[in-house]
């Protein structure tokens, strides 16, 4: 089979056995895959990661102790819990000290022809769901998570500064939602895919102070991926307000910690979410998800898709 490789910050596409199936277990065939910026982040060494990358998927399954499961189209929650450590006992498997996590920490990922995931990760998706649309799935259950974890009051304004692929699909999430979404980014293409479905936009040329409103929110989310976002979102938040951290950046990020200290802001890092909250939306006509594919490149094609993936302004690029 054709499986993508990742080292030393170099895409490669080897031939290798297809992966044998362990008890409880899924044997699954990539029908789409997403590249995205935690990939972008692994091939500049974000965890020294070597092996197979990939964590957004649709596949099929070709084998499966369930005999259910067989020839349907699923998507999968990437961690790779334990199932009985103190976290895994409270239902957060995605922090289980124990887990590995597809793609990107001890288990070969979903950019080959075939790979493996525990059946007990797998949601079947709905006939009528597109491919395409599904594939943005674990994106869609990331910025899902924000509402899991803080209590936004219905309809507050909520800032998302960036307009990458996250910080579009967090503003889409919190816009259908109900939230009043302002975000701030650099891209008037981009943002205008909010803009479409309501979403307030503003050109912000530097996420830097002076250049964006100053203690405006009670909420903002940093969906910047620049080591500048933190602080440029501080910078927005009202004293005792709360910064959702969904940036994921190679390396160490200075903090100045005394107006984060002065105005008693809550910082929230947040990552993965559950898919459960997320599969409704994919059906929502306010998440246009879609508008987000930028190229489609076939497996055998991982370097050219990689490099155009790593584009500036580049959303989306599918392997499919």
């Amino acid at each position: 089979m054709i499986a993508v490789h990742l080292e030393n910050g170099v895409v490669t596409t080897r031939t290798l056995p297809v992966p044998p199936r362990p008890e409880g277990f899924a044997l699954l065939r990539l029908l789409a895959g997403g590249i995205c910026h935690t990939d972008l982040e692994l091939q500049r060494g974000y965890y020294g990661f070597a092996g197979t990358p990939g964590h957004e998927f649709v596949a099929e399954v070709v084998e499966a102790g369930t005999r259910a499961l067989l020839g349907k189209r699923v998507v999968g929650e990437i961690n790779l819990a334990c199932t009985h450590c103190e976290w895994c006992r409270k239902g957060l498997g995605r922090h289980c000290p124990n887990r590995t996590v597809l793609g990107i920490v001890g288990h070969p990922g979903a950019f080959a022809e075939f790979f493996t995931l525990p059946e007990r990760n797998l949601h079947v998706l709905p006939d009528e769901v597109p491919t395409s649309r599904a594939v943005f799935l674990e994106p869609l259950a990331a910025a899902c998570e924000i509402l899991d974890q803080v209590a936004i009051p219905p309809g507050a304004r909520v800032a998302v500064l960036g307009d990458g692929k996250l910080g579009l699909l967090i503003a889409l999430v919190l816009n259908a939602h109900g939230y009043r979404v302002h975000q701030f980014g650099r891209h008037a293409a981009k943002l205008a895919i909010t803009a479409r479905v309501g979403v307030v936009t503003e050109m912000a040329t530097e996420m830097a102070r002076g250049a964006l409103p100053i203690a405006a929110y009670d909420w903002v989310v940093d969906a910047t991926g620049s080591p500048e976002g933190l602080r440029s979102a501080a910078a927005m938040t009202r004293p005792r307000g709360t910064v959702i951290l969904k940036s994921t950046v190679h390396g160490t990020v200075a903090v100045d910690t005394a107006p984060i200290i002065v105005n008693e802001l809550t910082l929230v890092g947040s990552r993965c979410g559950r898919f459960a909250a997320a599969l409704p939306l994919l059906g929502h006509p306010l998440v246009r998800v879609e508008e987000l594919i930028a190229a489609r490149f076939p497996l055998s094609e991982a370097p050219q898709a990689f490099a155009r993936a790593a584009e500036r302004g580049v959303l989306k690029v599918l392997l499919e």
